[in-house]
C-alpha cells in the first residue's frame, strides 16, 4: 500500500476530505519522527511500539573483500508489533 491508497483509505473510512485525511497522516509521520529524535517513544497500545534502541558496536565483514570492518555503535528506530496486529495477519 502506497502513501495515496493509505490518505484514500483513512477517507474512506473516517469521512474526512483526502486533503484532511492526508494533512492527519502527516502529521502523525512528524509525531513519530519527533519522539524518535528525543529517543522517545510511541505506544499504541496493542497496536504498535515505535522506540529508539542503542546498538552497539560490533564487527561485520566486507562482503566483496571478506575483510572484516567495526561497525560503530549507533542509535536505531525499532518497532514492535502488538497483539491485535498480529492477530489480524493469521
Amino acid at each position: 500500500m502506497l502513501k495515496n491508497d493509505v490518505v484514500n483509505s483513512i477517507s474512506e473510512k473516517s469521512g474526512l476530505t483526502k486533503s484532511d485525511s492526508e494533512k492527519a497522516l502527516v502529521a502523525f509521520e512528524d509525531v513519530v519522527k519527533e519522539a524518535m529524535e528525543t529517543g522517545g517513544e510511541i505506544n499504541l497500545s496493542g497496536f504498535v511500539k515505535f522506540y529508539v534502541a542503542d546498538v552497539a558496536e560490533r564487527e561485520g565483514v566486507n562482503p566483496k573483500t571478506g575483510e572484516k570492518i567495526p561497525i560503530p555503535a549507533h542509535k536505531a528506530v525499532k518497532v514492535r508489533i502488538g497483539k491485535s496486529l498480529k492477530e489480524s495477519c493469521k
